[in-house]
């Protein structure tokens, strides 16, 4: 997943790059919004983090721009700032942003706050489709049933939930607890080694191709197309 950083304070953006990076996002840091947004027509981030306070081009201008060109109007916005306002946080999301963090934050809440929205960005593009697709993964909603390539994979009911769960959230990394309450729900008595359980068959069933489920150490897993 690729985020693009606008933040003049090179501390605080370093800080969060970092963060980003060692959580396994591609991320790129820009400290003002010069060049911007033709980068982000070049090559088109999954999300977008904004301060607002910058020099130049302030954070609410570089939205407007990016809400009034049909390619970037799309990719899921952040503004980060200092300013805490009723008034600027309502200017900020009747902008177009998706979400107002309020500067100081912590890394962690950005963290969960960038996982959820880019979750509720995929579900909106993917829910209403009949097949999902990740490279030769692909699974038919309406018939139930899931393919690799030609081969057709036997699934339980719990393996088709949680790999369908996975592709929902292709490239986020899904701590065990969040597969746990998606899959099998907040009731279940279980532990998380349900999980790894069921990890391991569905990755004995996609068999040369069961890399596409990662090992995140210590979080959980993630469905991804290794680069």
């Amino acid at each position: 997943m690729l985020v693009y950083y606008v933040e003049d304070d090179a501390s605080i953006r370093e800080l969060v790059l970092y963060t980003l990076k060692h959580d396994g996002f591609d991320v790129k840091g820009f400290e003002d919004g010069t060049g911007f947004h033709a980068k982000c027509v070049k090559k088109r981030p999954d999300i977008i983090l904004l301060d607002i306070m910058l020099p130049g081009d302030d954070g609410f201008k570089i939205l407007k721009g990016l809400k009034a060109d049909e390619a970037t109007r799309e990719i899921p916005v952040i503004l980060l700032s200092a300013k805490g306002m009723e008034y600027d946080k309502v200017k900020g999301l009747d902008e177009g942003a998706d979400d107002y963090l309020v500067k100081p934050f912590g890394v962690m809440e950005l963290l969960s706050r960038i996982k959820a929205l880019i979750r509720r960005t995929k579900k909106d593009t993917k829910k209403d489709k009949q097949k999902i697709k990740v490279d030769d993964l692909v699974m038919d909603l309406k018939r139930h049933t899931a393919h690799l390539g030609n081969e057709e994979l036997i699934l339980t009911p719990k393996e088709y939930d949680l790999l369908h769960f996975l592709m929902l959230n292709e490239g986020i990394v899904c701590s065990r607890e969040m597969l746990l309450d998606a899959v099998w729900g907040f009731s279940f008595a279980g532990s998380t080694r349900t999980v790894d359980v069921h990890i391991q068959t569905l990755r004995q069933k996609m068999g040369e191709s069961a890399d596409l489920i990662q090992t995140v150490r210590g979080i959980g897993y993630r469905l991804e197309v290794k680069q």
